[in-house]
């Protein structure tokens, strides 16, 4: 029998799931997981890039584990566990920074947008960051990373790291590939659509959280941003609003853009917001219940980690300990 091929991917816990971390991520993860075996992290030795509450940190990592499973990610079939249980991965991220050159991660277009975001904390950490992003990904030897499209250049570098450290020491890392699926992988600020949604959106009613309440959700969408025109019709060029819209009741519904567009013909905008805050509401009802469920039984959310970080560290410990002998350095013992 073929063995199956393998995924990783991770989303920080530096601030809560929303609408677009699930349609652009989870959503996918969900659907990938019968195929592949899965790696599933949260990645919060990512979040310390910039400075975290410790006790919101720790109440955000407990809480995005429940969102995970409520969101179909079962524990059983997918390794779902936090990345700093896992020490291989700070280890093996020192080893590929000696084998990441200073000009790739200074071209890093995220490394400047986060820079000019975050002046008064421009630290190492943010500048190196893609090394452990690479360090993540290639511990598990990695087929496949799902990711949307903001995130291409860091599995490209890491495939340039994979590829160099291999031309060295022979075939010891795995050259992933990325997946960016075609629906939902990008989905917008509901106040500024030219922006992502983003988890920092919050105060200007951009962005919905997958733990929002209905009238939150409604509230959000009944504001969405639109244009002066009156027509339903996906145009990303000329109606960014609009088809923000299309592409969230597309992935809440299954609904193609043409269904959408003659659905909605001769219908105000008013019409169609209803519609797709209804489709989200229905959509996360059954995600947040869940979760709020499984937020109350500590001790299994407990289980599920520890269980995921141990069956995570055998892996990468095999990755390792490879690298680690190529390198020269002495076994351990």
């Amino acid at each position: 029998m073929d063995q199956k091929k393998r995924i990783f991917s991770g989303i920080q816990p530096s601030g809560d799931l929303t609408l677009g971390s699930y349609m652009g991520a989870i959503k996918n993860w969900v659907e990938l997981s019968g195929g592949y075996e899965c790696f599933y992290c949260i990645v919060d030795l990512h979040a310390i890039t910039a400075r975290q509450v410790p006790a919101e940190l720790r109440k955000r990592t407990l809480s995005q584990i429940a969102q995970y499973i409520a969101c179909g990610l079962d524990p059983d079939n997918n390794t779902l566990f936090i990345q700093s249980h896992v020490p291989a991965h700070a280890e093996l991220a020192w080893v590929l920074e000696c084998y990441t050159m200073f000009g790739e991660l200074s071209r890093m277009t995220q490394f400047k947008d986060k820079s000019s975001k975050n002046a008064d904390n421009i630290n190492a950490g943010l500048f190196t960051y893609p090394a452990l992003m690479a360090a993540d990904i290639l511990l598990y030897q990695t087929d496949l990373v799902p990711i949307g499209d903001d995130q291409k250049q860091h599995v490209e570098l890491t495939r340039d790291i994979a590829q160099r450290f291999n031309a060295v020491y022979g075939d010891v890392f795995k050259v992933p590939e990325h997946f960016i699926p075609k629906i939902g992988a990008r989905i917008m600020s509901l106040q500024v659509p030219e922006n992502k949604m983003s988890k920092s959106d919050a105060a200007a009613g951009g962005c919905v959280y997958l733990m929002d309440s209905p009238d939150v959700i409604m509230k959000a969408f009944k504001r969405a941003v639109t244009d002066s025109d009156t027509v339903v019709r996906y145009d990303p060029e000329s109606k960014k609003g609009i088809s923000n819209l299309m592409t969230i009741y597309s992935a809440a519904t299954g609904k193609s853009f043409a269904e959408i567009e003659n659905a909605f013909a001769g219908k105000g905008y008013g019409d169609f917001k209803t519609a797709v805050g209804e489709s989200v509401v229905e959509l996360l009802r059954p995600i947040r219940e869940r979760a709020e469920t499984l937020l109350k039984n500590k001790d299994y959310l407990t289980e599920v980690y520890k269980k995921g970080a141990d069956r995570a560290a055998r892996t990468a410990a095999g990755t390792l300990r490879k690298v680690y002998k190529k390198l020269g350095f002495v076994e351990r013992q």
